[in-house]
This record gives structure tokens, C-alpha cells and sequence, in this order.
């Protein structure tokens, strides 16, 4: 029974091992297609992990639809992307989705509130290889932060401390 139970977990390790190169693999395939600008290949690659949950190929795939890139431009898709991304705690797709509240074209509808919330957020989650969003975020949220009430940002930080992302 032991050595059934070691060999399950060892064809689980290298199961997920697996993926998780296939994911890196197949994730660099596509950013280098997009680059190319091979869109096809892009919105393919990113599609089919967008469809296992990936939060980055989300984000990337909504950006796509954000600007029409080798998709037809669908700001209602890009924030369906996005925010479930953002859900996620991926700091890009919470800045994305948190822009589209705060300064986007009308979808979603302006919501500072949720904006503020989510710029926040990514604020908090972004790295240092991240510093250029980082700084663009923070203006963001300063300009956001100015058409807001007290209140208003009382209870958006009311909201960032309660958040937990969803899995």
C-alpha cells in the first residue's frame, strides 16, 4: 500500500510538473506570436489557458479584446476578463479592471468606488519588475482620489481590507 501510495504522489508531482512547463511553454509560444504579430496563434494559446483559470492569459486575452488586437474590440469582454482575473489577486488585471471602473469608455459603468478598490490592490500586489505600472497605478489612484469624497474613499479602503481572492 505504501509503494501505491509513492507512486501516485510521484505521477502527481510530475503531472503538475509537466503542466506547469507546458503553462511557461506555451505561454512564452504566445507572447512571442504576439509579438510577431501572429494574433491567431496569441488568442489561441491564451484563450485555451484563459479557459483552465490562468489569470495571466486572462489578463492578456482581455487586453486583446481592450484593443481589438486580433480579436474583434470588446470592452465588455475585456472587463469580464479582467475582473476575473483581478479575482484572481493578479495585480495587472486589478489595475486594468480598476482603470476601466475609474476612466473606461462606459464599460462597465464608472463605479470610483470598485476603481479605487481595485487599483489599490494592485498597488499592493505589484513587484518591482513591475515598477512602470506601479507608478502609472499610483497616479491613477491620486487622480481617482481626487474626485472622490471622504466617504467615498472610507469606503473603498473598507473594501481592499476585506477582499480575498478567489481560487
Amino acid at each position: 500500500m505504501k509503494a501505491l501510495v509513492t507512486a501516485v504522489l510521484a505521477l502527481l508531482l510530475l503531472t503538475g510538473s509537466s503542466l506547469a512547463q507546458t503553462l511557461e511553454a506555451d505561454m512564452r509560444t504566445a507572447a512571442g506570436a504576439y509579438e510577431r504579430k501572429d494574433m491567431a496563434t496569441a488568442v489561441r494559446i491564451w484563450t485555451e489557458w484563459a479557459g483552465k483559470g490562468n489569470a495571466e492569459a486572462r489578463t492578456l486575452l482581455g487586453a486583446m479584446y481592450w484593443s481589438g488586437e486580433g480579436v474583434r474590440r470588446d470592452h465588455r469582454e475585456a472587463a469580464r476578463l479582467y475582473l476575473l482575473a483581478a479575482n484572481q489577486g493578479y495585480a495587472r488585471a486589478q489595475n486594468d479592471i480598476g482603470f476601466m471602473l475609474g476612466f473606461g469608455e462606459g464599460i462597465p459603468p464608472q463605479d470610483n468606488i470598485e476603481a479605487y478598490k481595485w487599483l489599490k490592490l494592485a498597488i499592493q500586489g505589484y513587484t518591482a519588475k513591475n515598477q512602470a505600472r506601479l507608478d502609472q497605478a499610483r497616479k491613477d489612484l491620486a487622480t481617482l482620489s481626487r474626485r472622490m469624497s471622504p466617504a467615498q474613499i472610507a469606503e473603498a479602503e473598507q473594501r481592499v481590507k476585506a477582499w480575498k481572492p478567489v481560487r
